[in-house]
């Protein structure tokens, strides 16, 4: 479970991705393609970054994959997600929150996406 990395929105699994399949070298170089581009600088809210750091350049394909999430772009939903867990091996989640209107999305590290499930005990008849 240490190779999957979830995107969870408002805690419902979106998507599990498997750092375990191998990415093909297009797939690889479009990860390349998207730091030279994001190289030329970025905007993250309505702040211009001109030299994006690893943590900043993650914050902005996140936020691309929340979207991608909404509109069911299936390939950028797949680019965004290869790029995070190559990018950031430790990378466990990609959580996002509704709150107020907005998307927050929290990048966690240190905890696996554990799935919340309901226990329901049920008498037993005599």
């Amino acid at each position: 479970m240490e190779d999957i990395m979830a995107v969870v929105i408002d805690g419902a699994v979106k998507v599990n991705y498997d750092r375990n399949k191998p990415l093909p070298g297009l797939q690889r170089r479009f990860l390349d393609k998207m730091d030279q581009d994001m190289d030329e600088g970025i905007a993250l809210g309505d702040k211009a970054v001109t030299a994006p750091d690893q943590l900043q350049r993650a914050l902005y394909v996140a936020n691309h994959l929340v979207n991608a999430l909404f509109d069911d772009n299936d390939a950028l939903i797949a680019a965004s997600c290869a790029y995070l867990a190559n990018r950031l091996p430790d990378l466990k989640q990609v959580k996002v929150t509704s709150h107020d209107g907005e998307m927050l999305i929290d990048l966690v590290f240190d905890e696996p996406h554990k799935p919340e499930s309901t226990i329901e005990f049920v008498k037993p008849h005599h």
